[in-house]
């Protein structure tokens, strides 16, 4: 970022012009993101192979190729396509969490999980922290957008 006097103000001082508009970069958050994705997918596939199987384990499987798709998008795209990326990434990330809540209290399409279940309690974290990153993220690239 650099710095330009420009000409005299109404008091007399030289006014101080940013050059690239003094936007900040919302890479950080895209990152941890990303990471947030990744750490999701993750517990997803790690059930599958210490036993979650049948048509939940295919769910299970498609979950985290899902989560490595949205990862890398939301950590290289920009402009439009990163809006899109995090967008999806974050109604992603929420439906995981939506789906385990339901199946932890009513049941999801015929499947009741409980909090005995492997990592349930950490993944109501992980996806419950995720959600809340993606939200952030979401916000700031938006409006970076309405900036532009």
């Amino acid at each position: 970022m650099t710095h330009a006097a420009g000409p005299a103000g109404p008091s007399g001082a030289p006014t101080v012009r940013i050059a690239h508009g003094g936007r900040r970069s919302t890479k950080p958050w895209q990152i941890l993101s990303a990471i947030a994705l990744l750490a999701m997918g993750g517990i997803h596939l790690w059930l599958v192979f210490n036993g979650t199987g049948g048509v939940l384990g295919n769910l299970f499987i498609l979950n985290a190729i899902g989560a490595l798709v949205l990862a890398v998008a939301v950590v290289v795209t920009r402009g439009e396509l990163l809006a899109i990326s995090v967008v999806l990434g974050l109604l992603f990330l929420a439906g995981t969490l939506a789906a385990l809540v339901l199946a932890l209290t009513v049941g999801l399409f015929g499947i009741r999980s409980s909090l005995d279940y492997d990592l349930a309690p950490t993944t109501l974290v992980v996806e419950s922290i995720g959600t809340l990153v993606l939200l952030v993220t979401t916000v700031l690239v938006l409006r970076q957008r309405r900036r532009v």
